[in-house]
Formats: C-alpha cells, structure tokens, sequence
C-alpha cells in the first residue's frame, strides 16, 4: 500500500528530471536513470553514462551552462503498483526557453509515461516515455 510520502517522493523525482535538466546538469539526468530507460523519438537508451551522452549531444546549452529553459510539468497522476514496490505516472509538459533575441515562448509540450521502482527506500525511474505533441522554435534547444 502507497502511503503520502510514497506520492511525495515519485512527484519529487518527476520534478527533479526538470529541474536538471533547466540547470543544464546532464550528468544529474543521467543519474536518475542509473537503473532506467529512457525512450524518446530518438530511440531507447539505458543507463547513466547513456542518457548523459545523448543530452550532451542533443541540447543547446549556452554561456550560463544553461538550455535557458523552464520545464513545467502538470496533469501528474501516479497509480502504485502491486508489488506495492512499483509505480506508473503519466503527465503533460510544456518547455518555455527565452534568449537574449528570443522572446519568452512555449517550444514543445507533450506527454511523459513514466514507471518507477522502490529500492532500498528510495524511488527510482525505471523507465521514461517521452512524447512530443506540439512544437515550436526547437532551433535554439536541440541540435538536429
């Protein structure tokens, strides 16, 4: 059985993928799937080093060590497993980037589906799901 922390701690994780990702730490993304998947429109890539690598490789970061984005996730609805040791999400996103000669605006919004495991206490992706449904202006934020 889930408990209010279990809840806490899974949002918890989700907002720390956005929160890493806006600071431009890829190498804290990769962390989070020590033990995960993460499968997008590039394909499907497992484990730190991996999911490191292709956020290095796939998004813009400027002089600030930044993407100059802002993640912000919402609908977030998570379902606890049995064993009560799992747990699944799905939630829409919306990245908002602004530059110097770029005015505030939405890029990309989308879906994450999203499956966690507990172990040792603490929760953990085991696999994100990332799809685009609109896009904006990504030329500033990902390379092609």
């Amino acid at each position: 059985m889930s408990t209010a922390a279990d809840t806490t701690a899974v949002t918890n994780l989700i907002a720390r993928y956005a929160e890493l990702v806006d600071a431009g730490d890829f190498a804290g993304v990769g962390a989070l799937f020590a033990e995960g998947e993460f499968i997008g429109g590039g394909g499907s890539i497992r484990g730190s080093a991996d999911v490191e690598r292709m956020f290095q490789r796939m998004v813009i970061r400027y002089d600030d060590g930044t993407p100059r984005t802002h993640h912000v996730t919402t609908n977030i609805a998570i379902e606890f497993g049995d064993p009560a040791n799992t747990a699944t999400s799905r939630a829409y996103f919306t990245v908002f980037q602004a530059l110097p000669d770029l005015p505030l605006q939405a890029i990309a919004t989308g879906r994450y589906r999203d499956r966690f495991h507990r172990r040792d206490g603490q929760w953990r992706f085991a696999e994100r799901h990332v799809t685009m449904h609109l896009t904006g202006d990504l030329s500033r934020h990902l390379r092609r």
